[in-house]
């Protein structure tokens, strides 16, 4: 039987982060006397990593190296104290994992969160899950779109990076999810209800608008 990966990016695809997210960056920045952003803004900012959701949020004087570190060191201390005070998983997606790992799918997790932050947040909210890998930002790791971060999955899954037709999907809510999944050269499967429009869409294979409908998109990936 032919091994079969899903692999999840976590903000605004498995748990809808942001309002922690906001919070914890507005902290950092009231510290300073620095105008704070809405929840709307920072919906536009999240994806790529948190020092760059601080550079973002900073005005453009003080976005100088020293600055943005001491201002992310702040941010960083506030939301590992904060990190679960809002965030919840996207209606049906813990039932989806699970449902998936009933059927013999191996799962993983890909995102551009800090290592730390995404291992206490999945051990929250997915306890008994065994992904086979949970991937944040850690020193020396790529980031998305790097493929580099589906192949390490696909490693601890069992599956050959040279296999002709990998049975592997990458599932996410932004352009660079989809990105990374075309740069592996595996199916991007999009959800509509993350931070992103759908215009940035245009490279996947399946969007999904609800968790029913990302299980049959799987399915037919896979299978």
């Amino acid at each position: 039987m032919n091994k079969k990966l899903v692999i999840f990016d976590l903000d605004g695809t498995l748990l809808d982060t942001i309002d922690d997210l906001s919070a914890a960056v507005n902290h950092a920045l009231s510290l300073r006397g620095l105008p704070l952003h809405t929840r709307e803004e920072y919906v536009k900012m999240v994806g790529h990593g948190v020092r760059n959701l601080v550079f973002q949020a900073l005005p453009d004087e003080h976005r100088d190296d020293a600055y943005v570190d001491a201002t992310l060191a702040d941010f960083v201390a506030y939301y590992t104290e904060h990190i679960d005070d809002y965030t919840q998983p996207y209606p049906g997606m813990v039932a989806l994992v699970n449902a998936l790992v009933e059927k013999g799918y191996s799962v993983a997790v890909a995102s551009n969160k800090f290592q730390a932050g995404v291992e206490r947040l999945i051990s929250k909210f997915f306890p008994q899950v065994p992904f086979v890998q949970v991937l944040g930002n850690a020193p020396g790791a790529p980031l998305k779109p790097s493929p580099e971060i589906v192949f390490s999955a696909m490693e601890k899954a069992g599956i050959s990076r040279e296999a002709l037709d990998p049975k592997v999907v990458m599932v996410g809510d932004s352009r660079t999810d989809i990105k990374t999944a075309s740069n592996a050269g595996v199916t991007g499967i999009a959800v509509t209800w993350g931070f992103r429009p759908a215009s940035d869409f245009d490279e996947a294979k399946y969007v999904a608008n609800t968790a029913g409908e990302l299980s049959s998109d799987i399915d037919l990936a896979l299978n």
